[in-house]
């Protein structure tokens, strides 16, 4: 694993796309910092650290688009494949590769609070939450721009993608205001998610009986649930759709609030993206 990073990393900075994403994500940085803080006398620097989060939109698919993608595209896959190494040691390899140059260019800003420090008192712990939180948020980004390089071998359609991912994500709490509540679209919304489990199951084992079983399991507990308290459909979509609201829980780290569960919530979820590409990867070793 650790060759694959060393790799990785210094293949960020033997090409443009390290430095185009620490160059942007800097400009970009630099002048939020401006306008929201040094030219006002603001010192609410994790207000504009929360302004500052749509820059993931752009720069986490300029991150990711290459790492499996372009591996895919020059074939060079096929040698990390047949590798010593484990598909899920290649991976995390990348993964710590991607958020390594992350935390660096999210470390260079941390000059801008010291810079406020000299102009008078700054909220050093809240400051601090706010950036673990930034920090967990882009990770996750990135393990979702990480899964999304995994499915093709054409750089522009990853980013693309990512990119179109990232911004449904980022809508997420404005959609939970226009889904239906009633307890019918609930119903079906559940049945609708139970489908595509058993449709991933049958892409990833190519067994036709353990997709049958997973629908069937799912169909007996909607209908149980349907059947014991109906009201919990009520509603149902947005109860779904604001378990994947990753900005939702920004909030408290833009307060300075360093809270366990979101911490657990941004660990969970990235694992679970790395997770699904060690998968989609070790299909291929396999196919």
């Amino acid at each position: 694993m650790i060759g694959v990073y060393k790799k990785e990393l210094k293949a960020y900075f033997s090409t443009p796309t390290g430095y185009v994403f620490m160059g942007f994500f800097l400009l970009i940085a630099g002048f939020f910092f401006a306008i929201s803080n040094l030219f006002p006398m603001v010192a609410n620097y994790n207000g504009m650290l929360g302004n500052l989060t749509f820059i993931f939109l752009i720069v986490v698919p300029i991150l990711t688009m290459r790492l499996l993608a372009e591996e895919m595209r020059q074939k060079t896959d096929v040698l990390l494949l047949t590798s010593p190494l484990s598909v899920g040691e290649m991976i995390i390899g990348k993964y710590f590769a991607a958020v390594t140059v992350f935390l660096i260019t999210l470390l260079i800003t941390c000059m801008y609070p010291v810079m406020m420090s000299f102009f008078g008192d700054i909220a050093v712990w809240e400051i601090i939450g706010g950036y673990v939180g930034f920090f967990l948020l882009g990770s996750t980004f990135i393990a979702i721009g990480l899964f999304i390089s995994s499915l093709t071998d054409n750089q522009v359609i990853a980013a693309v993608v990512t990119f179109s991912v990232l911004l449904l994500l980022w809508v997420m709490d404005a959609l939970q205001s226009v889904v239906p509540t009633d307890i019918v679209s609930g119903v079906v919304f559940a049945s609708a998610l139970v489908a595509a489990v058993a449709i991933w199951l049958y892409s990833a084992a190519r067994n036709i009986y353990v997709s049958l079983v997973a629908a069937i399991a799912g169909g007996a507990v909607i209908a149980g649930l349907y059947i014991a308290n109906k009201d919990i459909y009520t509603g149902f979509i947005g109860k779904v759709l604001a378990w994947f609201s990753l900005l939702n829980r920004y909030n408290e780290f833009s307060l300075g609030i360093l809270s366990l569960s979101p911490i657990v919530y941004y660990i969970t979820f990235s694992a679970a993206f790395v997770f699904l590409t060690i998968r989609n990867i070790e299909k291929k070793r396999w196919s």
